[in-house]
């Protein structure tokens, strides 16, 4: 009996610290990130820039729906809390915490890179390519937790440069410079999903827009969504 309340008191303890994680990553028609998703827990989420800037938060009221296209957010209603004005300024002003998860910043004393942007979501480390890095992605997320993130460099075909090249296992492809003008830098497959698309050759209202593929693709636990 003694076991079970220990271990009932424990994963009431841990729960909270693992709650934190990437559940979304929503991509723009031309296939550059838009925003990244956390799911804080309380059905709150907290929507991130590639440049680890707060989009906006709250909870999501359309979570386990796929036609929440607006990504609409309710206002949370919860304990929050926002940094004072007697700390560092490069923070000062911004929000906290929301329930129990705590939101830190990188100090005004640290890279200009990372001066402001979110350092940890919660139990979620977040870093980012700095200045040395190559200039199509530096200030651009590098690590969210576990989840690397790599993106396609300034010697690649000018169609893929800055846009997400992986995250985590999960990779993503684009069409080139070189393939039809109406598709060309959209995206050409997320994980194993293949996407093709009207030519130039095709009707005018149907050039550029989706044949085959899905707006909305799940891989390895997390949601990619593309808006058209």
């Amino acid at each position: 009996m003694k076991l079970l309340l220990s271990a009932f008191i424990i994963t009431c303890f841990l729960q909270p610290l693992s709650a934190q994680k990437i559940t979304k990553l929503s991509l723009l028609n031309n296939g550059q990130v838009e925003r990244v998703t956390f799911d804080l827990g309380e059905s709150v989420v907290m929507h991130l820039s590639k440049e680890g800037q707060i989009v906006k938060w709250g909870v999501d009221v359309y979570g386990n729906r796929d036609d929440n296209y607006k990504d609409r957010l309710d206002e949370y209603t919860g304990k929050t809390g926002y940094y004072g004005p007697s700390v560092d300024s490069a923070f000062r002003g911004k929000i906290q915490f929301i329930g129990r998860t705590y939101i830190t910043y990188y100090p005004s004393y640290e890279n200009v890179l990372l001066q402001g942007k979110i350092k940890s979501i919660g139990n979620i480390p977040i870093d980012y390519y700095l200045a040395y890095e190559n200039e199509a992605y530096r200030g651009f997320i590098k690590a969210a937790g576990p989840l690397v993130f790599t993106w396609y460099n300034t010697f690649d075909n000018e169609g893929l440069r800055g846009k997400l090249k992986s995250m985590g296992p999960t990779s993503l492809t684009y069409y080139s410079s070189f393939d039809d003008k109406a598709f060309r830098g959209k995206i050409k497959s997320i994980d194993r999903t293949a996407f093709s698309y009207y030519s130039s050759f095709d009707r005018p209202e149907y050039r550029g827009g989706l044949k085959t593929g899905s707006q909305i693709v799940v891989a390895n636990g997390v949601k990619y969504y593309t808006r058209w």
